[in-house]
């Protein structure tokens, strides 16, 4: 479920933002360093251990605590909301590690010892959320999940070993859609849940940077990039869509899987002033706005001028 995504994704950026203050008179925000600094490693560590710490405790007595406690149980939830959610925790996956490797090589980490210190943080850290799980009556430990995050760890550490750079990156866009109103406790109530619960609304992309993969010599611009993104669209509820809910008889909704083209932008690697860098770093996980072509499962196709 989304929750379990935000709840990683808000300490990210509190991580971001804790360093912000320390990079702005860097030439770039989060530059490699060519020697070990000990100095930045501490507060990096001493900032994710209180993070972590926090949001362990914050998860149990703000969403755990509310449910009754069991055994550690399995759970299986493959079938929910068109997969949807495994996206969501392939992605956050990603790039929790992609940021963790960014801030081991700030520190002076060697480059292979900072990618198997991304893949465990980015493993370690949705695990945690996993475990939490497995020990609910109301969810269970998601072996689906773990794959999602697999996946999206191992892509995150093939390309940074093989490439020494992410030339595919993995994104999340988000807009509201019109059926949190029929199911509200699903899909959220207020702007912010519905971002975050909506499936509805979500996309998630690959998004391929064209010039890491012309030769060196190529002038072609760093920053455009081709996506390709998933969504699902008519889904009131996890393996199927509801009925009636409390006496109210719903619409019937299609639930139809949605494939997209799309440019993109990388502006991160256009290298500006430090705060614009370090603007255009904490926006690195999301797709911009552009242009896109969509074919859902049902054939139908579809052009938006401008798609989020």
């Amino acid at each position: 479920m989304y929750y379990r995504r935000y709840s990683l994704r808000k300490p990210v950026f509190v991580v971001f933002l804790c360093l912000i203050v320390q990079c702005i008179s860097a030439q770039h925000f989060l530059p490699p360093s060519d020697v070990y600094r000990r100095d930045r490693l501490k507060k990096v560590v001493i900032t994710e251990a209180a993070i972590t710490t926090a949001l362990s405790i914050g998860l149990y007595f703000l969403w755990y605590k509310k449910f009754p406690r069991s055994r550690f149980h399995f759970f299986n939830d493959n079938g929910e909301w068109l997969q949807m959610d495994k996206a969501g925790h392939a992605t956050t996956a990603y790039n929790v590690g992609v940021l963790q490797y960014d801030m081991m090589r700030w520190c002076g980490v060697k480059k292979n010892d900072a990618i198997i210190i991304g893949s465990v943080t980015a493993l370690g850290g949705l695990t945690i959320i996993e475990l939490l799980d497995g020990f609910s009556t109301h969810w269970g430990f998601s072996k689906g999940d773990m794959l999602a995050n697999l996946v999206g760890t191992a892509i995150f550490a093939s390309q940074q070993r093989w490439w020494d750079q992410q030339r595919i990156t993995m994104k999340f866009s988000a807009h509201l859609s019109p059926y949190a109103q029929y199911q509200k406790g699903e899909l959220g109530n207020s702007f912010a849940s519905r971002i975050l619960k909506d499936y509805n609304g979500q996309s998630y992309w690959l998004s391929f940077n064209i010039k890491s993969f012309l030769p060196s010599s190529s002038g072609f611009p760093a920053w455009p990039a081709l996506s390709f993104g998933y969504g699902a669209d008519g889904m009131t509820g996890g393996h199927s869509n509801p009925v009636k809910i409390k006496d109210r008889v719903l619409p019937h909704f299609e639930r139809t899987r949605r494939f997209m083209l799309s440019a993109d932008a990388d502006l991160f690697r256009v290298h500006s002033a430090a705060p614009v860098d370090a603007a255009t770093y904490i926006l690195k996980p999301f797709k911009f706005p552009s242009p896109t072509f969509e074919i859902n499962s049902k054939g139908r196709t579809k052009f938006y001028p401008v798609y989020y």
